[in-house]
C-alpha cells in the first residue's frame, strides 16, 4: 500500500468536509434558507387563523393547532429537503463533481455531505415552526420517551427525504427541474391526515390516504406529542422511513455513476 494511499481521508473524514461545505453554500444562499423556513410557518398560520375554525377534527383535539402541528412539522422536512435537489443538481452541472474526482473524493461522500447539512437545516427549520406552534397555544403533553419517540420518527423521515432530494438532484439536468421534481415531496402531506381527518376526504381518496408514508409518520407524531395511544404506527412509520431511505440511496449511487461516467 502506497503512502498516499494510506494517508488517504476515510469515509466519515471525507462527509464531514463535505458537510461543512453545503453549510456554507447554505450560509451563502441565505434567500433560499430563509423561504425554506417560513412557508411552513406561513401555512400554519394560514391553516390555524384562515381555515381552523370551520375544520372538525373531532372531540379529542381542545383546537385546531393541537391537530394540525404535527402535519406542519412533516411539511416542513418535505420544504427543507427541497434544496438540497437543487443544491446537487449545481454541483452536477457547474463541474466541481470533476474536480473531486480528482482528488479521489467519491460521490457517497458528497451526497452524504449534502443530506447531512440538509437534516441541519431541517432541525433549525423545525425547531422555528415548534417554537411558533408553541406561541400560537399549542400545548404538547408528551412523556419523555414519547418525546424521544418523536426526535427519531422525525430524523427518520428528514434523513430519508434528503435522500430522495439527492437522488432527484442527480436525475434532473438542470437545477430548476430539480425543485419542481421536490413538489411532490412537498405535495404528499395534503392527501394525508395532516390538516383534516381521512375519513373527511372523498371515498375514493381513503386508500390512498391511509397507506401512503407520510400518514404514519403524522399520526405517530401527533399521538406522542398529546399522549395518545399510537399502538404500532411509529414501527410502520420507521419501516417506511427505512424503505424510502435504502431506495434512495441506492438510486442515488446507480445516477451518479451514470452521470459521471
Amino acid at each position: 500500500m502506497s503512502d498516499t494511499t494510506a494517508s488517504a481521508p476515510g469515509f466519515l473524514t471525507r462527509a464531514t468536509v463535505m458537510t461543512g461545505r453545503s453549510l456554507r453554500i447554505s450560509r451563502r444562499n441565505v434567500d433560499a434558507v430563509i423561504t425554506s423556513m417560513m412557508l411552513p410557518v406561513m401555512l400554519m398560520l394560514i391553516f390555524v387563523y384562515f381555515f381552523g375554525g370551520a375544520i372538525d377534527t373531532g372531540s379529542a383535539y381542545d383546537s385546531y393547532v393541537m391537530y394540525v402541528v404535527p402535519g406542519v412539522l412533516l411539511l416542513c422536512a418535505g420544504f427543507g429537503s427541497a434544496t438540497t435537489a437543487v443544491a446537487v443538481s449545481e454541483d452536477m452541472k457547474g463541474g466541481i463533481i470533476d474536480r473531486f474526482r480528482s482528488l479521489d473524493i467519491g460521490g457517497t461522500p458528497v451526497l452524504a455531505g449534502h443530506v447531512a447539512a440538509s437534516v441541519v437545516r431541517n432541525l433549525v427549520s423545525t425547531t422555528l415552526v415548534f417554537g411558533v406552534a408553541l406561541l400560537i397555544g399549542f400545548r404538547p403533553a408528551a412523556t419523555p420517551g414519547g418525546w424521544l419517540a418523536v426526535t427519531g420518527v422525525l430524523l427518520a423521515y428528514i434523513t430519508a427525504l434528503s435522500w430522495i432530494s439527492a437522488a432527484m438532484g442527480l436525475l434532473a439536468r438542470t437545477p430548476e427541474a430539480a425543485g419542481g421534481f421536490t413538489f411532490f415531496m412537498s405535495f404528499l402531506p395534503y392527501p394525508s391526515s395532516a390538516f383534516v381527518p381521512v375519513d373527511s376526504m372523498p371515498g375514493w381518496l381513503h386508500g390512498f390516504a391511509d397507506h401512503q408514508p407520510i400518514t404514519p409518520a403524522i399520526e405517530s407524531i401527533r399521538g406522542l406529542l398529546l399522549d395518545q395511544p399510537v399502538g404500532n404506527t411509529p414501527w410502520i412509520a420507521l419501516a417506511w422511513a427505512a424503505g424510502i431511505l435504502a431506495v434512495a440511496v441506492a438510486a442515488s449511487g446507480v445516477l451518479f455513476r451514470l452521470r459521471t461516467r
